[in-house]
């Protein structure tokens, strides 16, 4: 009796024992559990925060975008003004010094070409290396690099200025100016990052209708037909 008594107690001893094991096992897997969930918890904080900030930096920099589109815009657009008016005031001056001076038709056409040259000097962009000329390349209706675009004549101002934001709108548009203005007729230069269909482009997005006189492989000459006749 006493040998039974004595097994059982070992038996109960020896589970008593395994209780108190599997209890500090359940324990310890229970501390891991919770820790891994905060660390969870964290890293949900943590990634939510970063999405936020990203979402905030991509609206920051649309922004910043839009802003200087707009401000490079208004920037050519106000440029191509000044230009025009400093041509302007040039060809006025230069009727004032003949009939003041009245001198000969030769002398007052050497006048107002050496006014003009020294205005587009003067309006010329930062850059005073002049470009080197695009590579020949075969004549069509894709255009690419450095193109020269002659275009006239206007009948305002704002025939000018409408073009050239037309074709400053033109996605492949990189770089566009005015570097000639005389008697109605411009010249445009522009620079195109990737091949595109210009004239397409143009007839697509150009304030009023033209007419192709002449197309080569880095330049254009457009005509604009007259109130009258673009009407008919």
């Amino acid at each position: 009796m006493d040998a039974a008594l004595a097994t059982s107690v070992a038996v109960y001893e020896e589970s008593r024992r395994r209780v108190e094991m599997l209890d500090a096992v359940c324990d310890h897997l229970s501390a891991r559990v919770i820790d891994r969930e905060q660390d969870l918890a964290d890293a949900r904080l943590e990634l939510r925060r970063m999405h936020g900030e990203r979402e905030q930096s991509l609206q920051t920099v649309a922004a910043v975008l839009g802003e200087l589109n707009s401000i490079r815009r208004q920037a050519r657009g106000q440029a191509t003004r000044m230009r025009l008016r400093a041509l302007r005031d040039a060809a006025e001056l230069s009727d004032r010094v003949t009939d003041l001076t009245r001198r000969p038709a030769e002398s007052r056409e050497r006048l107002l070409a050496a006014l003009h040259e020294a205005i587009e000097r003067i309006g010329a962009d930062e850059d005073d290396a002049r470009p080197e000329p695009a590579p020949l390349r075969p004549v069509g209706d894709v255009f690419d690099g450095r193109v020269e675009i002659e275009v006239g004549p206007f009948h305002d101002f704002s025939q000018l200025v409408g073009f050239e934001d037309a074709a400053g709108a033109i996605t492949a548009t990189s770089q566009i100016s005015v570097t000639r203005f005389a008697r109605g007729r411009a010249t445009l230069e522009m620079r195109l990052s990737e091949p595109v269909e210009l004239l397409r482009e143009l007839e697509e997005r150009s304030p009023f209708q033209f007419a192709v006189r002449d197309q080569r492989a880095d330049r254009v000459v457009l005509d604009v037909p007259a109130p009258g006749a673009e009407a008919a």
